[in-house]
């Protein structure tokens, strides 16, 4: 499967157009697979802040010594 990927916008009638270089690249009546990223609420990125604060204010720099262990 190809990816292509580009950034738009919902217009006020609920559609999302392809822009035109990446429109020519996709057979008319194809079935896609689409996935959306939209940007998080100001609530959500203030909890993942703070969880991230409370995380590394527990850190400690011997805690540096797991950071280089083999994963597996």
């Amino acid at each position: 499967m190809k990816t292509l990927e580009f950034d738009a916008q919902i217009s006020p009638d609920s559609t999302l157009k392809v822009p035109a270089a990446f429109a020519s690249q996709i057979e008319a009546d194809q079935p896609v697979h689409v996935v959306l990223l939209v940007p998080e609420s100001g609530e959500d990125r203030d909890w993942n802040q703070l969880t991230a604060d409370q995380f590394m204010k527990d850190y400690a720099d011997s805690d540096a010594i797991y950071d280089d262990l083999p994963s597996g």
